[in-house]
C-alpha cells in the first residue's frame, strides 16, 4: 500500500468521523438561544481558518472589541468560548465555579503523557486529593519557611549573572530549577545542564505549543493520533512520543532519588520525603499514595519552573526598555537599604515602588495569556447566550491585563498603577495571572515570593542595557513573545553590569558564604 493511499483512506476515514460529529453537534442546542457572538463558522469546518495561528491572546482580544466581552468560535463542532475581560471571568469562573472547573478532553494530553498534572486533570476525586496536598504544601504560611531556600539560590543567581552575563537565560532557568528542586526533592541542580531541569524544560515547551486552541488538528481530530508517526504532517505525534519519555521521567525519576536518600538514612527534608513518611504504614506505600505523591511532587516542579522563568525574562526584558522605572526602583533600594548589604525578602513591605514595579511585570505580559483551558461541565446561559456542555472555555488573561476599564494606558509600563497617592502600596495585584476559582495556582505563593526576590536582588545589584554590535552602536530589541501555554520574551541581547564596585563585592561575599555553608 503506498503513503498516499493511506493518507486518503485516513483522509476519507476523518471526513467520515467529522461529519458524524458535526451533524450530532450541530443540533445539540436546546435552549434554541444564540452562542456567544463571534466571526461567522463556515459549514462542517467551522472557524477553522478563523483560529489564530499566532499571537493568540491579541487576536481573541480584538475579537473581544469587536464581538464582545465573550466570544464564541467553532471547530469541526467542537464549541470554544473565550472570555476577554473581568466582570465575565469572575460572574462565570468564581460565581459559577462548579460548572467552569472541569477541563476539556485534549487527545494531545494523554499522547504526551501530562495527564498526571494538576493544571490538566478532569474535575474529581483524583483532582481534589492532589489539589489538598499540593495546597499543604505550597500555603502562603508554609512558603515562608522555604525563604531561606530561595534567598541562597537567589544569591547564586546574582553571581551567575557576574560571571556569565550573556547566559543570563540559562541562569534565570538554573535558578528557578535550584528553588523548586530543592523545595520539592531536597535535589541540588548541578551548575550547567542538568537532567531534571532539561526534562521539565523540554517537556513544558512541547505541551505548552501542541494544547493551545488551533496548536494541532489532532485535538478536534482524534483519529489522526492513531497515525503512524512516519507519515508526512505528523510531526506533532513525533513531538508527542518524545515529551511521553520525558514526562514519564520527569514523574518517576526524582521520586526514586528521594527513596534512596532516606533509604541511606541522609537527612532529607523536602515536600516528597515528608509525604512519603505521612503516606506510609507497616507495609510502606500503596500503589495508590505512591501515585499521588509522585503526581503532587511532580506538578510542584512542572507547573511553576516553566512560568516563573518566563516572569523573570520578562523582568529583564522591561529593565531594558524602561529605564525610567528601573532608575526609580534601584533609588528607592539605595534609599531603604543602602550599599552595606542587599535586600532580603524581610525588606519587602519597606520598598512599594519595587513590589509595584513587580506587580506590573506580572500585569505587562502574563506568562500564561491564555491561562489553562477549562470545560463547561454542564449547560449554562449567560446574558442571554448558550454555553454548551462540554465547550472549552478560554480566559484571555492578556485581554484583562490590557484592558482599559482596569488599567490605563495599559500598553504602557506603569508601576505607579499600583500604589496609593501617597506613595504607598494598593491592595491591587493582578491575581488573574495565576487563574480564577476553583483552578487557581497553588503554587502562586511561592511564585510570587521567588520572582519578587530574583527582581529586586537583580535590580539592587545591576544596571541592564541595550547590547551593542560589532560597530558599538545599540542593538535594537523588539516586544516579541512565543505563542504558546507558557509565554516566553523571544531571545534577546543585553548588557548586565555591575551598578558598582560595593554591589559586585556583596555578591561575591554572598556566593562565598553559600560555598561555604555560612550562608
Amino acid at each position: 500500500m503506498t503513503i498516499s493511499l493511506v493518507i486518503d483512506l485516513a483522509v476519507l476515514a476523518a471526513s467520515v468521523v467529522l461529519l458524524q460529529a458535526y451533524l450530532g453537534r450541530r443540533v445539540a442546542n436546546p435552549s434554541g438561544l444564540p452562542y456567544p457572538p463571534g466571526p461567522k463558522p463556515l459549514p462542517l469546518v467551522g472557524n477553522l481558518f478563523d483560529a489564530p495561528k499566532h499571537d493568540s491572546s491579541k487576536i481573541f482580544s480584538a475579537w473581544g472589541k469587536q464581538y464582545g466581552e465573550l466570544v464564541h468560535m467553532s471547530m469541526f463542532g467542537e464549541h470554544f468560548v473565550i472570555i476577554n475581560s473581568l466582570r465575565v471571568a469572575e460572574d462565570l469562573l468564581e460565581k459559577r465555579s462548579k460548572k467552569y472547573s472541569d477541563k476539556p478532553v485534549i487527545p494531545l494530553i494523554e499522547l504526551t503523557g501530562w495527564d498526571w498534572n494538576l493544571g490538566l486533570l478532569p474535575y474529581g476525586d483524583r483532582w481534589r486529593v492532589r489539589r489538598r496536598e499540593i495546597h499543604q504544601q505550597f500555603r502562603a504560611e508554609k512558603v515562608d519557611d522555604y525563604a531561606p531556600v530561595v534567598m541562597k539560590h537567589a544569591h547564586q543567581l546574582l553571581d551567575n549573572l557576574l560571571n556569565t552575563p550573556a547566559n543570563y537565560q540559562s541562569h534565570l532557568k538554573h535558578y528557578v530549577g535550584a528553588v523548586i528542586l530543592k523545595i520539592t526533592y531536597d535535589y541540588d541542580v548541578a551548575h550547567e545542564d542538568d537532567r531534571y531541569v532539561y526534562m521539565a524544560e523540554r517537556a513544558a515547551g512541547i505541551g505548552g505549543t501542541l494544547f493551545v486552541p488551533g496548536g494541532t488538528l489532532a485535538n478536534v481530530f482524534p483519529i489522526l493520533c492513531h497515525l503512524p508517526a512516519w507519515l508526512p504532517g505528523m510531526e506533532f505525534k513525533r513531538q508527542a512520543e518524545e515529551c511521553m519519555k520525558l514526562t514519564t521521567e520527569m514523574r518517576n525519576m526524582p521520586v526514586e532519588y528521594v527513596k534512596r536518600q532516606m533509604k541511606s538514612g541522609a537527612p532529607s527534608a523536602c515536600v516528597t520525603s515528608e509525604l512519603i513518611r505521612r503516606f506510609s504504614n507497616s507495609n510502606g506505600l500503596s500503589t495508590d499514595s505512591e501515585d499521588v505523591i509522585k503526581d503532587v511532587s511532580a506538578v510542584a516542579y512542572a507547573g511553576g519552573a516553566e512560568t516563573t522563568a518566563a516572569s523573570l525574562k520578562t523582568a529583564i526584558l522591561i529593565m531594558l526598555l524602561h529605564p525610567d522605572a528601573t532608575r526609580e526602583a534601584q533609588r528607592e533600594i539605595d534609599s531603604v537599604i543602602g550599599n552595606a548589604r542587599l535586600p532580603t525578602l524581610d525588606d519587602r513591605g519597606s520598598m512599594p515602588y519595587v513590589d509595584a514595579f513587580f506587580r506590573e511585570v506580572l500585569r505587562w505580559h502574563p506568562v500564561t495569556p491564555l491561562s489553562v483551558p477549562r470545560k463547561a461541565s454542564e449547560d449554562d446561559v449567560y446574558e442571554g447566550y448558550f454555553i454548551p456542555k462540554g465547550a472549552t472555555v478560554v480566559q484571555n488573561t492578556w485581554a484583562i491585563h490590557h484592558d482599559e476599564q482596569l488599567y490605563d494606558e495599559p500598553s504602557m509600563f506603569k508601576p505607579e498603577r499600583f500604589l496609593e497617592r501617597d506613595g504607598s502600596l494598593s491592595d491591587r495585584y493582578p491575581m488573574t495571572l495565576f487563574g480564577m476559582g476553583r483552578r487557581i495556582c497553588p503554587g502562586r505563593y511561592l511564585a510570587d515570593s521567588a520572582i519578587w526576590a530574583a527582581i529586586a536582588l537583580i535590580l539592587a545589584v545591576f544596571d541592564i542595557a541595550k547590547a551593542k554590535d560589532e560597530n558599538g552602536r545599540d542593538i535594537e530589541i523588539a516586544e516579541a513573545y512565543t505563542d504558546a501555554i507558557v509565554s516566553h520574551p523571544l531571545p534577546f541581547a543585553c548588557s548586565i553590569k555591575p551598578r558598582t564596585r560595593g554591589a559586585e563585592s556583596l555578591v561575591r561575599e554572598e556566593a562565598g558564604a553559600v560555598q561555604n555553608g555560612t550562608a
